[in-house]
């Protein structure tokens, strides 16, 4: 009994120093994964990558924040991902003995347009003139014909809008109006993709 005490001992001493060990020789890095207008990107995964391989993984936390430990010294590539944006790479990240580098906002991801729903627009007057300035509203029309209203915006000066959303099938209304004149039209969508629409202004003062 006492023999096999002993080797248990060992062995958790040998367990020990190797961690110990491990730990003197590796580093990591830590950042945050963030859109282009500076709001953290939360459950990104971000995975060190060496020669090709995948080496180490994490996610980053609700405000985009990351560390990733553990890794040997030496030069990595780091894939950050996530849904409904662009993958991003970045290249020749030095990782050091016992230390942690701090990376900052350097990981900026965009929106992936080819996961969105686009609905792309012009407002006209009667005459065919462009619109600028209209105020612009967008609904959703359910499945048992109630209305959910989405957003607004205003037109640019030559008359275009924009609205994104998450992919999915939906019929949403847009409604255009300016100078006591409105108009709507409704639009169907199926599955990511940019949908155009053309709004004409009537009865405008």
């Amino acid at each position: 009994m006492k023999y096999f005490s002993k080797i248990i001992f060992l062995l958790l001493i040998s367990a020990f120093c190797s961690a110990l060990a491990l730990a003197q020789d590796t580093g990591g890095v830590k950042g945050k994964v963030r859109t282009a207008k500076g709001e953290g990107i939360a459950a990104a995964t971000i995975t060190a990558k060496q020669q090709g391989e995948d080496v180490k993984s994490t996610t980053s936390d609700e405000k985009g924040n990351f560390v990733l430990e553990n890794l040997k010294a030496g030069t990595y590539n780091l894939v950050f991902t996530k849904n409904g944006f662009s993958s991003g790479v970045l290249n020749n990240v030095e990782v050091k003995k016992k230390k942690t580098s701090d990376l900052g906002g350097r990981l900026v991801l965009t929106v992936d347009q080819g996961t969105q729903v686009i609905i792309k627009g012009s407002v006209f007057a009667a005459d065919g003139r462009s619109v600028g300035g209209a105020e612009i509203k967008i609904e959703r029309i359910t499945s048992d014909g109630s209305i959910k209203k989405l957003g607004s915006t205003v037109s640019s000066y030559s008359g275009e809008f924009t609205f994104r959303f998450s992919e999915g099938a939906a019929k949403y209304r847009v409604t255009a109006s300016a100078k006591g004149a409105s108009a709507s039209k409704e639009v169907e969508v199926e599955s990511a993709a940019i949908y155009r629409l053309a709004i004409t202004l009537k009865g405008e003062k």
